[in-house]
């Protein structure tokens, strides 16, 4: 325990103790980061209001906790507690310079992003991104990160084009960027953009260098977070074995950390890979193991494209009512999320089914739902995209 008398002693212990916290974030023991975050705000704020404290505040220090205990609940799948927590941090940063703001935004931005708010998401970052564009000087690390976070929601509406600037953005200033490990998230989010453009080589090499950087750095749950990005590409490019391969190294390694919600939508893309190499009830079983972990607030996206597979089974099973069931459940949960990608490609899935079944105008409604959402690779969760 730090000198309590002295706040410069104070401030100094704390900030020791959230670079300890910060480790055991990285090193994937969620709950015990987020015990450690919690321990540093209550002792900053009981410092705060200690008699004799004068008006020494130690802003910073809750601020960091605070952004600390959301980075904990977004791992554990807490959705709403890491909504909570980063507004928090936002209202205590309020006045401070857009490149200090910038961590909590993108923590906003991927906790309403895994709801299934992708449009709220994307206009949180393009907010955020435009701030940074008028403040002088430029910070490049701020920069990148908002970029690099973009690139999934993008994908995810269909925003292609959005999505491929995003990324030639945070290339082009990753040399000026301090910190490695913003470094490796950048080339692990633009390997989504590559693959739409079929350069599947250079995504692979993408993710590549991002994992030998996660690698040397430590940064176990980001590793985990690579080989399921690799897991995505290989299984878009139709290396299914490839794919499995390391979809199973990430699922292991998110088990070992908590991560559910994370270790749940990992399990959706193995269970499509599964199905794809022939083993339909493996894929089946994945997914009933899973299911509940989602609902329309809670990793949506991947909540629809369990139904959507679950749908697919079903027809090869010759029973269309069960696939018809699951085929609506998806689309009622991406047209909240607004995935266009993953909504036109249901949408063929489900007016094929109903066209099979002689319901020719309820086809046509389902035809016309999906028109206007263009598939391409990379912009559906479980590929690869019908072009």
């Amino acid at each position: 325990m730090c000198e309590r008398n002295d706040p410069a002693a104070v401030a100094e212990g704390l900030r020791r103790r959230l670079a300890e916290a910060r480790r055991t974030l990285a090193d994937g023991a969620a709950e015990e980061a987020g015990a450690r975050y919690a321990a540093v705000l209550a002792e900053a704020e009981e410092y705060e209001g200690r008699e004799g404290a004068g008006a020494y505040r130690l802003t910073a220090e809750r601020a960091a906790a605070l952004l600390g205990l959301g980075e904990s609940a977004l791992e554990s799948g807490e959705l709403t507690d890491a909504l909570g927590y980063f507004e928090l941090a936002g209202e205590l940063l309020a006045d401070e310079p857009a490149p200090a703001r910038a961590p909590v935004l993108r923590g906003r931005a991927v906790a309403h992003y895994l709801t299934g708010e992708l449009r709220y998401a994307v206009h949180l970052l393009e907010s955020g991104l435009a701030e940074l564009a008028r403040a002088e000087p430029q910070d490049p690390d701020a920069l990148v990160l908002l970029h690099a976070t973009a690139i999934g929601p993008y994908m995810d509406m269909g925003a292609h084009h959005h999505a491929a600037r995003a990324a030639e953005s945070a290339l082009a200033l990753a040399p000026r960027v301090s910190d490695p490990a913003l470094v490796a998230r950048a080339h692990r989010s633009v390997a989504r953009t590559l693959l739409a453009q079929g350069r599947h080589a250079e995504a692979d090499a993408s993710l590549a260098t991002a994992a030998g950087l996660y690698d040397r750095l430590g940064l176990r749950t980001e590793l985990a977070h690579c080989h399921w990005m690799r897991g995505y590409v290989r299984a878009q490019a139709g290396q299914l074995a490839g794919a499995e391969e390391e979809l199973r190294q990430a699922l292991l390694m998110l088990g070992e950390t908590r991560a559910a919600l994370y270790r749940s939508q990992v399990a959706v893309e193995l269970a499509d890979v599964l199905h794809r190499r022939g083993s339909s009830g493996d894929a089946a079983e994945l997914l009933a193991g899973v299911l509940g972990d989602f609902s329309s607030e809670r990793g949506a996206v991947h909540a629809a494209a369990a139904h959507r597979l679950l749908g697919i089974i079903a027809e090869d099973a010759h029973d269309t009512e069960a696939a018809e069931e699951h085929y609506v459940r998806a689309l009622s949960l991406l047209e909240r999320a607004g995935a266009a990608g993953d909504l036109a490609d249901l949408c063929r899935l489900l007016g094929d089914l109903l066209r099979r079944s002689g319901r020719t105008e309820a086809a046509l409604d389902a035809y016309r739902t999906g028109l206007g959402h263009r598939t391409a690779p990379g912009s559906t969760t479980l590929g690869p995209a019908q072009l």
